[in-house]
């Protein structure tokens, strides 16, 4: 039996149902990723380690620094993890159906593909830095691996991490210039030219952000075993992990946060590439450590969340959304085709202007969640991927 013959489909959960942790997660988060996503855009100026601008005082150098430890690299890896999460549950889901498996994985190979499409389509359009690509490219990874063993995908995250990690340093082991050396699109005053350097730059995306693999696989690992769905029963692991992930991201963001705020100086090729595989080993650590502390703070909520607690879930119900709206913003503020405010902003501010943005984002999800709607961007993806199937689509 196909899904072109009787087969059930079950479409999305109902935002009703939807699992507290994950949406909380997603929707904190955000606001770690516009963060990370929006010194990008500042442009005009010598740039330094990791492509951030050269700053010269003091506050905007500490913001800097903590940008670099707490932020970067840091957020995309607790995206992956949810996403491979979201995967695990939605095969699942289908399964628990009656769908036959082969169909179930059909269906979720389509969906990859469209997250592909839709993130050329936003990397081309407005952000070159675009992840969903990737996270669509890596679930079909996931899908081929919904037979491996618990224990296969642990040691595997562990072995694709450190060769993640050395790729990543290799990326950032040059020692700055003070030109761009990726995103050349972000000072480019023309539009149509910096159209035309998009997909390029969006290509380069995998080889900096290689080590998320390993969340996506531990996220898979986690969804097994219910972590996220039932934090009660895992209460000492999230806390072992809240602990020790966001410790070890402190400890392995610092050197290079330090470098980026012009507070230490690497003295050797060496030295920066030893310090930036560090950077993405315990970015990933960092991740997983910020999906744990908001597992526990979910525990906390209960099930009866408050106004607060309701419009950050809104926000991750509608995560897709959100985040493209974030590069609508940056990109008509930013940019030097359009009001061009990057070439003028510091990191401090740029940094108050992205989380403004994403609490925008955040009251507009609550005013949808309110008239019981999903996103714009999710309504998309869904027509999209269960098209021709809605009439046999249950859940």
């Amino acid at each position: 039996m196909s899904l072109n013959e009787t087969a059930p489909v079950v479409g999305p959960v109902a935002l009703r149902d939807r699992a507290l942790t994950p949406d909380l997660a997603r929707g904190l988060m955000l606001a770690l990723i516009a963060v990370a996503n929006s010194v990008y855009y500042l442009y005009g100026r010598p740039y330094g380690v990791r492509q951030h601008i050269v700053e010269h005082d003091l506050l905007n150098r500490v913001v800097s620094v903590v940008d670099v430890t707490l932020v970067d690299g840091r957020a995309y890896p607790m995206f992956a993890a949810l996403f491979a999460f979201g995967v695990v549950q939605s095969f699942r889901r289908q399964r628990a159906a009656g769908v036959p498996e082969v169909d179930a994985k059909r269906l979720l190979r389509r969906r990859s593909r469209w997250l592909i499409a839709f993130g050329f389509a936003h990397a081309v359009l407005l952000f070159p830095g675009d992840i969903l690509g990737l996270y669509g490219v890596l679930g079909f990874l996931l899908i081929a691996l919904t037979r491996v063993s618990d224990r296969a995908l642990l040691v595997a995250a562990a072995l694709w991490l450190v060769v993640g990690a050395a790729v990543q340093g290799a990326a950032q082991m040059m020692p700055p210039t003070g030109e761009r050396t990726f995103f050349w699109s972000f000072e480019t005053a023309d539009a149509l030219t910096a159209l035309a350097l998009r997909p390029l730059e969006w290509l380069l995306i995998p080889v900096g952000n290689l080590a998320i693999g390993s969340a996506v696989l531990i996220g898979t690992w986690a969804a097994r075993r219910g972590v996220l769905t039932d934090p009660a029963s895992h209460r000492a692991l999230l806390v072992r992990t809240a602990v020790g992930g966001l410790v070890a991201a402190v400890v392995g963001g610092l050197p290079v946060g330090l470098a980026v705020g012009g507070f230490w100086e690497p003295t050797s090729t060496g030295a920066l590439w030893t310090t930036s595989a560090l950077h993405a080993l315990t970015g990933i650590a960092g991740g997983l450590g910020y999906a744990a502390l908001i597992g526990l703070l979910a525990l906390r909520v209960g099930d009866r969340p408050g106004p607060v607690a309701r419009a950050l879930a809104a926000c991750g119900q509608r995560s897709l959304s959100c985040y493209l709206f974030q590069s609508v913003v940056f990109v008509a503020l930013l940019t030097p085709w359009a009001l061009g405010l990057g070439r003028t902003l510091g990191t401090a501010e740029v940094g108050l202007l992205a989380l403004g943005t994403w609490l925008v984002s955040v009251l507009l999800a609550d005013r949808l969640r309110r008239a019981n709607r999903r996103g714009p961007a999710e309504v998309l993806l869904r027509r999209l991927v269960y098209r021709g199937r809605q009439g046999r689509m249950s859940g």
